[in-house]
């Protein structure tokens, strides 16, 4: 056994590994209960999410960190249907890379069920370590972003414009949150580590010399029957495309009513001849109805003009005869 090895070394040999290996069949299962609809996770914590489907410690944090913390990355039945599939999922990831670990690395005889052993011991500093991780990097994000504002609210940085503020801020606070999540993360793999050390020397020997060693791990990545696992794993990925496709079409998101935009007719094709005859018959339209007016109007001012001239004859025949009375009688003289 290499006694020099660090716990956090040990913890981030197992661990990496188990994480790659166990994530594509982890995010089939994730897609295909998306498209079913039965999984709603929150846009913002995406990447959270992702993390907590991703590690093989994560099982028994969930609950304490959506229940016991009230930090919701989403909501559906299919959240808790995936991460008890993870389980499974976790186990063997973490039984492959151990036994390669352990043969490779450690020069130790693999105990048998050392999936299972591993994969309770992570769970269990997962359980205790992430919480406090998830509540540490929100308080420390937090704060990191309310000193940038402050320190941005004083007199001398004021005259800042508003786009290089932005990115100064971010950059800032940034690095803060970067820098204590490797940390703490560094942190959890020694803490992984320390807890696996005691299954690491309680493991044996092995008898076979360095290059038995190696033979023994190639074999054990070469299944027996390679045709069994290409049919199974075949079988496996129509079954999931299948389930995928079928459900996809009905699951599909569509946008709010309130959000629908506004459906845009393609432009007809233009055609020359038929928008000049369309113009010539519009423009001889509206000649015509201008010369109707334009009738009307002269015909309107015609018989103002001819109410106007009977209304003067009317008046002067009306002064006539009081122009031609005769005068009264003189008085006779006696």
């Amino acid at each position: 056994m290499n006694d020099q090895i660090s716990p956090t070394k040990l913890g981030f040999g197992i661990l990496w590994p188990a994480f790659w290996t166990g994530l594509p069949i982890k995010l089939a299962f994730a897609v295909l209960f998306l498209a079913f609809g039965i999984v709603h996770f929150e846009t913002r914590i995406a990447l959270a999410f992702m993390m907590l489907l991703a590690s093989p410690v994560t099982v028994f944090a969930l609950p304490t960190i959506t229940m016991g913390l009230e930090s919701h990355i989403g909501e559906g039945a299919g959240i808790a249907l995936l991460f008890l599939l993870a389980i499974p999922i976790d186990i063997w990831a973490l039984g492959v890379v151990g036994r390669t670990f352990f043969l490779e690395r450690l020069g130790r005889e693999p105990q048998d069920r050392l999936g299972l052993t591993l994969w309770w011991k992570c769970a269990l500093v997962g359980a205790i370590f992430l919480p406090i991780l998830w509540v540490a990097e929100s308080a420390i994000t937090e704060g990191a972003i309310s000193a940038v504002h402050s320190m941005f609210e004083s007199d001398s940085l004021k005259g800042i414009p508003i786009a290089e503020r932005i990115s100064i801020e971010l950059t800032l606070w940034g690095t803060v949150a970067t820098g204590a999540l490797v940390l703490l993360l560094v942190i959890g793999f020694s803490l992984v580590g320390r807890v696996i050390r005691g299954t690491v020397k309680s493991a044996g020997h092995p008898s076979e010399n360095y290059q038995g060693l190696i033979t023994r791990w190639d074999l054990m990545r070469v299944p027996e029957d390679q045709g069994l696992m290409l049919t199974a794993l075949s079988g496996v990925a129509v079954v999931l495309s299948l389930l995928f496709w079928s459900s996809l079409p009905v699951s599909t998101p569509h946008p709010h009513d309130c959000c629908k935009k506004a459906e845009v007719k393609a432009a007809p094709a233009f055609k020359p001849l038929e928008t000049l005859n369309k113009d010539e018959k519009m423009i001889a339209q509206l000649a015509a109805k201008v010369e109707l007016l334009v009738e009307q109007q002269a015909e309107a001012e015609l018989e103002k003009e001819q109410s106007k001239e009977k209304g003067k004859a009317g008046k002067e025949a009306v002064k006539a005869p009081e122009a031609t009375e005769p005068a009264p009688p003189a008085a006779k003289k006696p």
